[in-house]
């Protein structure tokens, strides 16, 4: 190993390109004999460093310092404290030390091109300057623990008293975003907190839960039995629909005084922190029905639709109740299912301790259109644009994990930018990528709503038209095409008005690994990501879109479903609110039992832009 040398900064270097080992600099001390001249400064001050041999500060019993020193240097400092018996060689000895601390210091003073008397004070100053940087450091490290304030608690939305290193993104978050989410209603809030204590009280392990577990297994389940009812949410489909579909079950969890319980899948746990206090959401590995969510269907028997089919709504209302009912809501739901979301079919399954959902689709628009809840939504949310915001924000946290790559990523590549640009790309067609149509696309809709700026393709340099803007752009896909494409358009050509644009792409996995932890990882992060961006841009269809529109709360250029390997003319349009869209409604008026638009019946649930049958919320 080569050997490490000092620099004038006081850090290690090699000499022979060996791997350094780092130690702090040695500190300046004030010689006990240099001078008798207090005002002599430039004599008075040796830099000692702590070498081989050198003299050590030792304590003594009385708690006052002495000097030490080994064998090689008694005789210089026996010497210097007696008047007489010294011989030539102590006195020799003397000398040499004398002519060496002159000559160091005749060395530091012409390497410092300073007198020495300043070296204390130069010292201080840079303490002082590292002091500073260190506290800038910690301003923007997001491992570095802070006092949680009300803005760290979204205005109460979120509740206190988490171990905040356990989960850094709840609340840090916010520290990322350019200005806080939107806020929610005293009325969710006090909602929130008494659902809190709610699943405190009956969640996993509880003696309620307990209970409730131990009627399931038996089969027979009385209404007097228990006062905790359960909703579990089995885990299925991609991480954009799960993410969707669960805040769906929350909501209907808060609307019927019910417990969320969740099922944990491949990786629920290694994505999300545990969102309410003291007991967990994940449901128990030896849930009795666990063995049977993957086999839950359209055909169950034990789904509400088949249930109607077969008459057998008398055991959802007696004394004697069904334990559980398997509610089928993806998007293969058959008419029957749909009901579910009827105030009289509601009232059948109120009762019923345990219900089983599985569903692919974001549901909550349809829940606006059922009258017994439609005063206690009202309520939860006068702003009904906000929904999902509100609800991603205080369920949704990514773990540690999680959380470190989206906070690496931010402060390498987004931090510094004047303005954020996200770009969602999913396309749907298959063959290989990138399809020159959907570039097309993008690049008209992005510098035709003034997005991105317009490149210069006649000059190769342009200077800014005022003060120089930095536009980050982030860009995420499955292919790298697009990003390689917009990359180079923005390199090879200045913009028209001088602007720096970098263009970032944090993966490329060619395809969707649903059942991958590493994958979905990814995912979650890039996601979140999108959602820190100040302008954004979706694809057609995307749940994952969705998720950065609503919890950036954001309302998007939506680029239009190409046909025909076409790009559309107008290629994208803003949505109207930041609400996802409910891809399979129902269309079904409970009261008159037949078909009507479900887009047209309130207000403030209107059809999507990007799937003319679907629904979502929007303000009134």
């Amino acid at each position: 190993m080569g050997k490490a040398t000092m620099s004038r900064g006081g850090q290690a270097t090699m000499a022979h390109g060996g791997q350094a080992q780092c130690h702090p600099a040695a500190k300046p001390q004030w010689h006990p004999m240099a001078s008798e001249n207090p005002d002599d400064k430039t004599s008075s001050f040796v830099i000692m460093l702590s070498m081989k041999r050198f003299n050590r500060s030792t304590i003594t019993s009385n708690g006052q310092p002495t000097l030490s020193s080994d064998h090689g240097n008694d005789a210089v400092f026996r010497g210097a404290e007696s008047k007489c018996g010294l011989n030539l060689m102590k006195l020799m000895g003397v000398l040499v030390v004398v002519v060496m601390g002159s000559s160091v210091l005749f060395s530091v003073s012409v390497v410092l091109k300073d007198p020495p008397s300043n070296v204390f004070w130069t010292l201080v100053d840079a303490r002082n300057l590292d002091f500073q940087a260190q506290k800038a450091i910690q301003q923007e490290d997001p491992t570095q623990s802070v006092h949680v304030s009300k803005t760290q608690l979204l205005d109460d939305l979120l509740p206190s008293g988490f171990d905040e290193k356990s989960c850094l993104s709840r609340y840090q978050s916010v520290l990322y975003r350019r200005g806080t989410p939107r806020r929610a209603s005293p009325y969710l809030i006090s909602k929130l907190r008494s659902y809190e204590a709610l699943h405190k009280k009956c969640g996993p392990h509880t003696d309620s839960y307990n209970k409730t577990v131990k009627d399931l297994k038996s089969g027979i389940y009385s209404s007097t039995t228990s006062d905790c009812k359960y909703i579990v949410w089995i885990s299925f489909s991609g991480l954009g629909n799960r993410i969707l579909t669960l805040a769906s079950a929350f909501l209907y969890a808060l609307l019927t005084d019910r417990v969320l319980l969740v099922d944990r899948g491949v990786d629920i746990p290694d994505l999300f922190c545990e969102p309410f206090p003291e007991v967990s959401w994940l449901l128990p590995l030896d849930f009795p029905l666990t063995n049977k969510f993957n086999g839950f269907n359209q055909k169950s028997q034990e789904s509400y639709g088949n249930l109607v089919k077969s008459d057998s709504l008398g055991n959802l209302t007696g004394s004697l109740l069904q334990p559980y009912v398997y509610l089928h809501l993806v998007h293969d739901y058959d008419d029957q299912d749909k009901l579910f979301f009827c105030d009289q079919d509601q009232t059948s399954l109120q009762k019923t301790p345990w219900l089983i959902m599985k569903t692919d689709n974001y549901f909550i628009p349809s829940l606006f259109l059922i009258p017994s809840f439609e005063q206690e939504l009202h309520s939860l949310f006068p702003d009904k644009e906000i929904v999902f915001h509100l609800l991603g924000h205080y369920l949704f946290h990514p773990t540690n994990s999680v959380w470190g790559l989206i906070s690496r990523y931010h402060q390498a590549y987004l931090s510094r930018a004047d303005v954020k640009v996200g770009i969602q790309i999913r396309v749907f067609d298959t063959g290989p990528c990138p399809f020159k149509h959907v570039l097309d696309q993008i690049l008209s809709c992005t510098i035709k709503e003034d997005i991105l700026p317009q490149i210069n393709q006649h000059e190769p340099v342009v200077g800014p038209t005022g003060p120089q803007k930095s536009i980050a752009v982030l860009m995420t896909s499955l292919n790298w095409g697009y990003f390689e494409e917009v990359r180079n358009l923005y390199w090879e050509h200045p913009t028209v008005t001088g602007e720096v644009i970098s263009v970032y792409q944090p993966s490329h996995e060619e395809y969707q690994q649903t059942e991958k932890q590493n994958h979905n990882r990814k995912a979650w992060a890039e996601m979140y990501l999108l959602s820190l961006t100040d302008k954004l841009v979706t694809s057609s269809w995307s749940t994952f879109g969705y998720v950065a529109q609503g919890l950036g709360g954001l309302k998007p250029w939506i680029l239009y479903k190409p046909e025909n390997q076409t790009a559309p003319d107008p290629p994208c349009r803003q949505a109207m609110s930041i609400e996802p869209c409910f891809h399979a409604p129902p269309f079904y008026d409970c009261k008159l039992r037949k078909g009507v638009d479900t887009g047209n019946v309130v207000p403030h649930v209107k059809h999507c832009e990007d799937m003319s049958w679907g629904l979502k919320l929007v303000e009134e």
